[in-house]
């Protein structure tokens, strides 16, 4: 597998099923990785800003 990686930003790669995805991570919050039956679902993401 190769992973092209672009710029200084933090990444996350899910791999299921013989499929892979990059996703990016927000700068604040979460991100989840949703799972059903052994299998990923999906990517959840809950972004925030602190002031």
């Amino acid at each position: 597998m190769e992973i092209d990686i672009e710029g200084n930003q933090p990444f996350c790669v899910v791999y299921c099923n013989g499929k892979a995805k990059k996703t990016y991570l927000p700068d604040h919050g979460e991100t989840k990785v949703i799972t059903h039956q052994g299998n990923v679902k999906r990517l959840k993401f809950d972004e925030g800003e602190e002031f």
